[in-house]
């Protein structure tokens, strides 16, 4: 019965007015997401440093980190932010959306914009999250306008 209740403590947690903290989920166990860009699918790396919940909006989180496309490493700050919750009898998913702005103005400089979708399994018996799976899709485009390139990349 315990387990039950924590349980339901937790998934009411998402409904409650204040969302519960989970800026280290974003964080990806201090691993990069993996991924592409273009449609010609060039590898991409996403690596999450710093993820802090906003006091004032306990769905949005302030992101920092940087990519990593083939040699181009660029450092990227902005916001993800929670939209929509889908409790299950065990899967849950979390939907929203992400904007990060990259640091510099060259050609290869831009924004990564769209949507993710986070979902995870609790374990009733251990009462945590297990089968976290966390997949980004949406675009880069340059700060000139000239390039728009489609995006994906999950964890691992």
């Amino acid at each position: 019965m315990k387990k039950y209740l924590l349980l339901l403590s937790f998934i009411s947690g998402f409904f409650a007015a204040q969302m519960p903290n989970i800026s280290s989920v974003w964080m990806n166990n201090s691993q990069p997401y993996v991924g592409t860009i273009t449609a010609q699918k060039i590898p991409m790396k996403v690596k999450i440093n710093i993820s802090e919940q906003d006091k004032k909006n306990d769905q949005e989180y302030f992101i920092s980190g940087f990519s990593l496309v083939e040699t181009t490493h660029t450092n990227f700050e902005g916001k993800l932010k929670i939209t929509k919750y889908k409790v299950g009898n065990k899967r849950n998913t979390v939907f929203g959306e992400y904007q990060f702005a990259e640091e510099g103005a060259g050609k290869h400089s831009g924004v990564l914009k769209g949507k993710f979708i986070y979902t995870f399994l609790w374990n009733k018996k251990t009462e945590k999250i297990e089968n976290q799976f966390i997949e980004f899709i949406g675009s880069w485009k340059s700060y000139d306008g000239k390039l728009d390139y489609p995006t994906n990349w999950k964890n691992q």
